[in-house]
C-alpha cells in the first residue's frame, strides 16, 4: 500500500482541496500537482526544508536507538492508547517507528507519517507498508483532511494544537508524549545537552485548553542502561547534534522520564456556546 495508505485523508497544501493519490503524483481537483518521489515519499512542502531538519546522520543514529529497545517502554505506552484507533498521523514522525508500533495491534489500521526532513521521509517511507510517508511542515498546517483521522501521535515533536483539533473526528484523540526534567539528566547534565524546561509540561495544558479536553495522563519513569556507543547516539539522534558536543567514553546508568496525555478535542455546543 505504502503512499496509498494516505488514500482519502491528505489535501492539498495550496487550496485544501482533497488529494487524488496516483502511482506518481498527487492532485487535487484545481490542477496542483505533487511528484511522488523514487522513494515512495510525497513531498508537499512549499519551499526548501529548513536548517534544522533531521539529517540523514541523525535518522540513522535515531534508528539505531530505538532498534536497541531501550526506547520501547514509551513506545509501548503511546502505542497502548493509540489502540482502537484505525486511521492515525504522526507528526514529527522521523523514522515512523511511533507509528509503526501504534499499527502493528491494527490490522486494519494506517497511517500518515509527517515530517519536515527529506531525510526522515525515505526512511519512514520503507517503515511500513500501511505507513505513507510525507513531507510537511506542522506550523504552515497539516496537509490533512478535516476531521479525517482518529488519532494525532505527538511524540517528543512540534505541536500545532489547532491543527491537530482540526483534522481530529470528534470523538478522536491526541497523544502527546513530552519529556519531564528527569528524562536522561545524567545524560543531559555530563555532556551539557539542551535543557529541559520545568513549566514545560504546564504549557502545554495551558495551550491544549482551547482546543482540547485532558482525558488521561499516564508517567513513565524507568532506569536505562546506555554504553557509549549508545549514549552517543542518543546524543546525535536529536537537536544536540548540531552543536556537536563531546560523545560519552563511557556507559551512562540514566532514566527515561515522560509523560504522555490524551486529549479529545473540544466539541462546541449548540450556538457556538
Amino acid at each position: 500500500m505504502t503512499l496509498g495508505a494516505a488514500a482519502g485523508l491528505l489535501a492539498c497544501p495550496h487550496c485544501a482541496g482533497e488529494l487524488q493519490l496516483e502511482p506518481s503524483a498527487g492532485r487535487c481537483e484545481r490542477g496542483h500537482s505533487f511528484d511522488v518521489a523514487r522513494q515512495g515519499y510525497l513531498n508537499l512542502l512549499a519551499q526548501a526544508q529548513p536548517a534544522n531538519a533531521d539529517t540523514p546522520a541523525m535518522l540513522a543514529a535515531r534508528g539505531r536507538v530505538l532498534a536497541s529497545g531501550v526506547f520501547d517502554p514509551l513506545v509501548s505506552l503511546v502505542a497502548q492508547y493509540a489502540r482502537g484507533s484505525r486511521r492515525i498521523v504522526e507528526v514529527g514522525s522521523g523514522t515512523a517507528h511511533y507509528l509503526r508500533r501504534c499499527l502493528a495491534d491494527e490490522p486494519h489500521a494506517r497511517g500518515v507519517a509527517l515530517d519536515v526532513s527529506v531525510a526522515a521521509a525515505k526512511v519512514a517511507a520503507r517503515a511500513d507498508p500501511r505507513i505513507a510517508a510525507v513531507v510537511a511542515d506542522v506550523w504552515a498546517g497539516l496537509p490533512v483532511r478535516d476531521g479525517a483521522v482518529d488519532a494525532v501521535v505527538c511524540a517528543f515533536a512540534p505541536r500545532n494544537l489547532a491543527e491537530f483539533a482540526r483534522v481530529l473526528r470528534g470523538e478522536g484523540r491526541l497523544l502527546v508524549l513530552t519529556p519531564n526534567p528527569g528524562h536522561l539528566a545524567a545524560l543531559r547534565e555530563h555532556h551539557g545537552l539542551l535543557g529541559i524546561e520545568p513549566d514545560k509540561q504546564q504549557r502545554l495544558l495551558a495551550a491544549a485548553a482551547e482546543f482540547f479536553d485532558l482525558h488521561g495522563t499516564a508517567r513513565l519513569r524507568t532506569p536505562v542502561e546506555l554504553s557509549a556507543e549508545l549514549a552517543g547516539d542518543v546524543i546525535a539522534m536529536g537537536p544536540n547534534a548540531f552543536h556537536q558536543p563531546t560523545p560519552p567514553n563511557e556507559p551512562v546508568a540514566d532514566h527515561l522520564d515522560a509523560t504522555l496525555r490524551i486529549f479529545r478535542p473540544i466539541i462546541p455546543t449548540a450556538g457556538g456556546e
